[in-house]
């Protein structure tokens, strides 16, 4: 699959400055001496958990949820993403960096089958016809699903707001673990090791937290408007 990164991407510098750059955008290239050389990648961790609220018993979410190919392309946008296989997606993510030094990030995901305890896994797999330039990514995560009575999920809700709730409502809980290794330029391998690192670590704990923000909320909405489930707001976090 080809895609064009002119069409969009949002680029994530280490700074609070987000921008959505033209077609001008080239990825620095390495000088000669880095070409000839093996670099070895700098790897940067991140273990992020977080949790959406499906007003619906577990078994509607579930049955929505492994229907994956009529949400998943949709709730990811602006993020492009291109079906690989019968579980998989080539996701363009965005145009991330620090330091002067830009790469765009594409991965591929599996969203596999839940698991004999209803565990569903999301894990990297290669994208087809494909070769990351200077990066390595390992995304792997968990999620499950916990029906809450409605009466105990929101006994502090006001009662107006409780009664709009079905008898239950699910929580999808889920947990991330990212590694990404980088093959940077020279100019940045001369820098503080610590420096790069901390920096890295930032930047990728911004980019999670700024995809999972869209990606949740646009799950939830999609989820709620195919099924014609009131989405009330959680006054709780309002």
């Amino acid at each position: 699959m080809k895609q064009d990164s002119a069409e969009y991407q949002t680029t994530v510098e280490a700074s609070d400055e987000n921008c959505y750059p033209d077609a001008s955008f080239r990825q620095p290239e390495s000088g000669s001496a880095d070409a000839a050389e093996e670099v070895e990648p700098i790897w940067f961790h991140a273990h992020f958990e977080d949790s959406m609220e499906m007003y619906a018993d577990a078994a509607t979410v579930a049955e929505h949820l492994n229907n994956h190919k009529s949400w998943f392309c949709q709730c990811a946008w602006p993020m492009k993403a291109e079906p690989i296989g019968e579980n998989g997606y080539d996701l363009l993510i965005g145009r991330f960096g620090a330091f002067g030094y830009r790469v765009e990030a594409r991965i591929g995901l599996e969203l596999l089958p839940p698991d004999a305890e209803g565990c569903y896994l999301i894990k990297t797999i290669p994208v087809p016809n494909y070769t990351a330039p200077g990066y390595e990514v390992d995304f792997r995560s968990a999620m499950n699903l916990v029906e809450i009575p409605s009466d105990e999920f929101a006994a502090d809700w006001p009662a107006s707001e409780r009664a709009k709730l079905p008898p239950a409502i699910t929580s999808a809980a889920w947990k991330l673990d990212l590694a990404v290794g980088v093959c940077f330029p020279k100019f940045i391998r001369s820098m503080s090791q610590p420096l790069i690192e901390k920096t890295g670590d930032a930047l990728l704990e911004k980019i999670i937290k700024q995809v999972n923000r869209r990606l949740t909320y646009k799950t939830q909405l999609v989820f709620h408007e195919s099924l014609n489930i009131p989405f009330p707001k959680n006054p709780k976090k309002h």
